[in-house]
């Protein structure tokens, strides 16, 4: 029997039992694929990383699993992995850079401190690909349970993917992205007809509230075992680039996009969002925040 070390964080804040939950395993020693598949099932949050020596000039290598498949990438396992190798002595303090070898090729991650140790992070993602527009709205809007004329009129409802594919459906309240709860059958059916496979669904508001967000948003996934999820790093770089790429957010804007997700499911997470350069020639894509350690443990196995 092996016993395996893991910190639990809560990633996208700086309060614990808010923000997104992951765990870490900063030496797992050698682990089939099969096995870290049924270690995140077992753990059950939206996902679990593995870290390893690196391979291929960086500075660790990162598996990243959710409970039903391996990820090339994502934005808040990065990030709050950041803050666990910190933790762990492994990125040494004050230290201004870390390359994460991933999926999608290295990932650099900018690294902010203060007094007390790490504060913030900064991942920079693959530039932005503009994919397939859905044009029934009326079927999506059905899908996803609102009226048609709850969706922002103005906007697409559209794939972005900064390394993994997103569908982002603009709304024009918050009430209303509150109230979306998907038919998956549904949701296959305008996918199909779209002419593309199920994706995660990506809901969104410019609308304000109390708040400083730029976006409220919530994220749902149906089709890969994740009912909702508090924070999607990876989806938020292609929200930014959505957001400057239709000319929601100016240049001079979209360095410093705020998106509120996970408020709905009492998880509020604060991701903080920078885009370089033009709506049609999009330069850099970062995703940034915090994360607070808020257990660890050991698991047999």
């Amino acid at each position: 029997m092996r016993t395996l070390r893991y910190l639990h964080l809560d990633v996208f804040t700086s309060t614990p039992f808010e923000g997104n939950q992951l765990a870490v395993f900063p030496d797992p020693g050698e682990l089939s694929t099969a096995t870290m598949q049924s270690i995140a099932r077992e753990m059950a949050f939206s996902e679990s990383t593995f870290i390893y020596p690196a391979e291929k000039g960086g500075d660790v290598r990162m598996r990243i699993f959710t409970p039903g498949e391996e990820l090339p990438m994502a934005g808040h396992p990065t990030i709050g992995s950041t803050f666990a190798l910190a933790l762990e002595g492994t990125i040494a303090r004050r230290r201004g850079g870390f390359v994460f070898e991933l999926g999608v090729g290295p990932t650099p991650v900018s690294l902010e401190w203060d007094a007390k140790g790490l504060s913030f992070a900064w991942m920079t993602q693959p530039l932005p690909t503009f994919g397939t527009v859905i044009e029934d709205r009326s079927a999506m809007a059905t899908a996803i349970g609102i009226g048609e004329t709850a969706l922002a009129e103005s906007l697409p409802i559209q794939v972005v993917s900064c390394g993994v594919p997103f569908l982002f459906v603009p709304i024009g309240t918050r009430a209303a992205v509150d109230e979306v709860a998907i038919d998956r059958r549904a949701l296959v059916r305008v996918c199909q007809a779209a002419g593309i496979d199920e994706l995660p669904v990506f809901l969104f508001t410019t609308e304000s509230g109390a708040d400083e967000a730029t976006v409220y948003s919530r994220m749902l996934a149906p089709g890969f075992g994740i009912v909702e999820d508090p924070a999607t790093g990876g989806a938020s770089g292609p929200l930014g680039s959505y957001l400057l790429h239709h000319h929601v957010v100016s240049p001079g804007a979209a360095d410093q996009i705020l998106s509120l997700q996970g408020a709905a499911m009492g998880r509020p997470s604060k991701i903080h969002i920078a885009i370089d350069g033009q709506p049609d020639a999009i330069t850099r894509v970062r995703v940034g925040g915090r994360s607070v350690l808020v257990g660890r443990g050991e698991l047999l196995l």
